[in-house]
């Protein structure tokens, strides 16, 4: 549906002959009462940009005349150059463009921008844009020259419009306006003859207006803006919309708008014998004697031959061209196209009649009064063999398989010369997947690993049809990219390296393969490593609470079918599944048969889920709520075995035995298929670093900066030098971050951490005070930051003064009671508060496993050994990698006697954080 500027009342009725195709140039018509004049010299900066919507219309034999003006005020630069042209559409064809007035008005004076001549200009599209749209529109435009801040445009101008296929009905509509829209005066005003059979309909809430009768017509005059329309859910069906529209007729129900809209379709003589069209009816019917068949070859005859050009049905176009027409210019809307695809589906004896339907507001049909404007598509209704087919020839790829599927339109209206009623379409799921997915995770090497990935995504329909369009149209970047969102709507975190694309046109598929390095999201619980299996969960919270939405059902998603298969490839035996293993239920409207299994090596999920577009009543909203819940809490999971290893020991054992080999494959043809760009080395830099490979991360890092040097890539390698022990080029490339991005929070944290490292004990202070002083929202954040390192340079008093002030600001804040009682701890003072610092910080976190690791250090302090080896075991069993708690977790051990255990603990800490036994010696505590 085509959107036209705001100040053109969009109409889907008739006018007088017309008077050719440039503007006219009359006053207004007498029949039109004028807006109150405008005095621009009382209007103060908080008066509205829109002053005046007036949309004054009268139906009268057949024709619609809609008068409209508008006078909006430049209230900024931005308001001046979006009203600086006037523009007006209208179709020379089926009526009159006439111009009544167009003024600035500044202040007290008013200047005419069409006195003595014709100032605006008719544009006429190119001939390809013709061919393209074929609505006979025509422009009228007119920059507005002196146009300045602070000005009012005001135009007021008239379309007639006259269709013959209406055969002397009329039909029309006005735009309500409804708050929170600003404007001085708005009206929509109607008037028709009062001895003609006109029946009016407002949809929006409010509306209390009447007819009044004067001077032999009847007049609707609304006053706008309304009030605030009532908020809708998102998920109501359509017809609980309250549309903001005035809707009128002359149409007597809808057997009439069928009645005149049939002939139109008339296919009798259409395909000449002897003709191109005669041709491939004859072909079809040699090639199937099936009439299923036959009708599937039509369908896709017409998808596939004929390009789709939208004409703008609902704007008055009614009149389909010709199949022999459309066959020669191999283009058509919804309109030639159904009418060809008549004539073919005819001439093989099949049963078809065409029906017209609303592409967004099917459902709304039956409420709405019967008119042509009620709708924006036509498709062909069809019967074999005591089946309903609806066939949509502006659809694609559709093949026999799909033949049965419905199309999502609601209601729609069969178009018979007897006339008909409106229709439901019995809507189902679709007979084969839109969309089926393999996807492989390759987690041999670990599974805290990222894992080579590949996945396959075959497409039929408009789906396959886009990938073919992206393909042919786009650049190779730009199919990367449309692959990569593609891929990343089933799979945010997967990095693709390779992409691939093929297409079936026997089947009407498009598979699109792709490979790289995926994340796959284990997560720790009750001391086990869990991932999800199915990547699709059924969502349903529909908000029923207002009393107005008490009694609105639930709309489901329109007809679908996807199938995802994920295989997951594991490193180990021992893994189990836990949760449903076999799953077929209904949720949320939605028919979902799934399973999981182990099958050697691999863990193989089948999920296929279908929608056929049901309702949810209100009564059944409580127990569909459940039924989700239930299979989101039972939705099945690999569980990785108690004894799985830890990260540094995975990695070891990967490396080892070679499995990160196939990892590290995946980075380097990343960067030989990208080698300018800088994520290809950032991207490998992190996993050597997460690896324990730094040197090897931090040649990757110069790579990247040698090709864009950037202040988050400084802060990385400076963090990998202060790792190995290089405390003057950690310095360097935390001073270079921070010349880059003096904002970035990271940068300046990494220079007063290099500046405090290397003993500038004044230099790395001031840094942070100065943050502190700015007063920003971080401002918390940096006292603790300044206090850890009045800690680290022996001043006790001044740093759990510094924390405190934090606390002030955010007494609350679980991080920052954290951070005093770890500064306590360190600092081996005011143990007992420490402990109720730690303690209330624990009730206050989601992860406690930091606030443990604080708690063991004050217990150490306090010389509460088993204490403090419980806290730091808890700690360890939430993050089984945090260095901290393995330090302090091997020093305990080792003076209690268990220097083997000790050992072991403190060289895994050590592997994670290579300088931290620089840190803890600078306590006291060593192991």
């Amino acid at each position: 549906m085509r959107r036209l500027p705001l100040f053109v009342a969009l109409l889907a009725t008739s006018a007088i002959a017309h008077a050719g195709d440039k503007p006219l140039y009359q006053p207004m018509p007498d029949w039109v009462k004028p807006a109150p004049a405008i005095d621009a010299t009382k209007l103060g900066d908080d008066a509205p940009m829109l002053l005046v919507f007036d949309n004054q219309q009268r139906l009268e034999n057949g024709r619609a005349w809609s008068y409209m003006e508008t006078a909006t005020r430049a209230a900024s630069a931005e308001a001046l150059s979006s009203i600086g042209t006037i523009k007006i559409e209208w179709q020379p064809s089926q009526g009159d463009l006439i111009v009544h007035r167009a003024q600035i008005i500044r202040g007290a004076e008013r200047i005419d921008l069409i006195k003595g001549g014709n100032p605006l200009t008719v544009l006429r599209r190119e001939e390809g844009m013709e061919q393209r749209m074929l609505d006979g529109r025509l422009t009228a435009t007119m920059p507005v020259e002196g146009l300045r801040v602070g000005d009012v445009l005001d135009v007021a101008f008239s379309v007639t419009r006259r269709d013959p296929t209406l055969k002397g009905d009329v039909q029309a509509f006005a735009p309500l306006l409804s708050a929170p829209l600003r404007v001085q005066f708005a009206r929509a005003a109607l008037s028709w003859p009062a001895g003609s059979d006109i029946k009016w309909k407002a949809y929006a809430a409010g509306v209390t207006a009447q007819p009044v009768t004067e001077g032999g017509y009847k007049t609707l005059s609304i006053a706008m803006p309304l009030a605030k329309q009532p908020d809708m859910p998102d998920d109501a069906p359509a017809r609980f919309a309250k549309l903001p529209l005035l809707e009128l007729t002359s149409f007597a129900d809808w057997a009439s708008v069928s009645k005149v809209m049939a002939p139109l379709y008339a296919t009798a003589g259409t395909i000449a014998p002897g003709s191109a069209l005669a041709a491939e009816v004859t072909r079809i019917k040699a090639a199937e004697s099936d009439p299923l068949k036959r009708a599937a070859l039509a369908l896709q005859l017409v998808q596939e031959k004929i390009r789709y050009l939208m004409l703008g049905m609902d704007t008055g176009n009614y009149v389909p061209q010709s199949p022999a027409q459309t066959w020669e210019s191999r283009y058509g809307d919804c309109k030639a196209k159904t009418l060809l695809l008549l004539a073919l589906l005819h001439e093989m004896g099949i049963e078809a009649e065409p029906v017209t339907a609303n592409s967004r507001l099917g459902d709304l049909v039956p409420t709405r009064l019967p008119s042509a404007a009620a709708f924006d598509h036509v498709l062909v209704r069809a019967t074999i063999n005591g089946e309903t087919l609806w066939l949509d020839g502006t659809a694609a790829g559709a093949r026999l398989a799909d033949i049965h599927d419905t199309p999502p339109r609601g209601y729609v209206v069969p178009l018979r010369a007897s006339g008909a009623e409106p229709m439901r379409i019995a809507l189902h799921a679709p007979a084969r997947p839109d969309i089926a997915m393999t996807a492989s995770y390759d987690q041999g090497a670990g599974i805290g690993l990222p894992a080579p990935f590949s996945v396959s995504v075959t497409v039929k329909g408009a789906l396959a049809q886009s990938v073919r369009l992206a393909k042919a149209q786009g650049s190779s970047d730009d199919f990367e990219k449309f692959v990569r969102q593609m891929i990343n709507s089933f799979d945010k975190d997967a990095n693709l390296v390779s992409q691939a694309v093929s297409f079936d046109d026997a089947a009407g598929t498009a598979t699109v393969t792709a490979s790289g390095i995926a994340y796959p999201d284990w997560n720790r619980e009750n001391e086990r490593w869990r991932r999800p299996l199915y990547r699709i969960q059924a969502d349903f919270s529909p908000d029923r609470a207002r009393a107005a939405w008490k009694d609105i059902p639930v709309k489901t998603d329109a007809p679908f079918y996807v199938t995802l298969r994920t295989r997951l490839r594991l490193p180990r035996g021992g893994f189990t599944i836990d949760g449903a293993k076999a799953e077929q239920a209904v949720l949320a409207g939605q028919a979902v048969d799934r399973s999981v299994a182990l099958d050697g090596e691999w863990i193989v999920a089948d999920d296929k889920t279908t929608s056929s577009g049901v309702e949810i009543p209100v009564a059944d909203i409580p127990a569909e709520r459940r039924k989700v819940a239930a299979a989101k809490a039972n939705a099945p999971r690999a569980v990785a075995p108690a004894d799985y290893p830890s990260s540094w020991d995975e990695i070891a054992a990967a490396r080892r035995d070679k499995k990160l080999d196939p990892i590290l494959a995946v980075y380097a043809r990343q960067i030989r298929e990208r080698p300018d760009q800088r994520s290809s080395y950032t991207d490998r830099a992190w996993f050597l670093e997460k690896v324990y490979d730094r040197k090897a991360a931090i040649a990757d890092l110069d790579k990247a900066l040698a090709i864009e040097p950037d202040a988050d890539t400084y802060v990385k390698r400076a963090r990998l030098y202060a790792a190995l022990g290089n405390d003057a080029k950690a310095l360097a490339d935390a001073i270079e971050a921070n010349r880059i991005d003096p904002s970035d929070d990271a940068a300046l944290g990494r220079l007063a951490t290099a500046r405090a490292d290397r003993g500038e004990k004044a230099v790395a202070l001031e840094l942070i005070q100065e943050r502190i002083d700015q007063g920003d929202k971080n401002k918390a954040s940096y006292l603790s930051f300044k206090a850890d390192l009045q800690m680290q340079f022996g001043d006790k008093d001044g740093a759990i003064e510094t924390i405190d002030s934090a606390i002030g600001l955010k007494p609350a804040d679980a991080g920052l009671l954290n951070a005093r009682c770890w500064l306590k701890g360190l600092g081996n003072i005011a143990l007992d508060t420490a402990l109720k610092d730690c303690t209330k910080a624990i009730a206050l976190s989601d992860n406690s496993a930091g606030v443990l690791d604080s708690r063991a250090m004050i217990y150490f302090r306090m010389g509460r050994m088993d204490e403090a080896l419980a806290d730091l075991d808890s700690a360890l069993a939430i993050v089984p990698d945090m260095a901290a708690s393995l330090y302090m977790r091997g020093v305990i051990r080792r003076h209690s006697g268990k220097t083997q255990e000790g050992d072991r603990d403190l060289a895994a800490a050590r592997t994670l954080s290579p300088q931290i036994d620089r840190e803890y010696t600078r306590y006291g505590i060593v192991p």
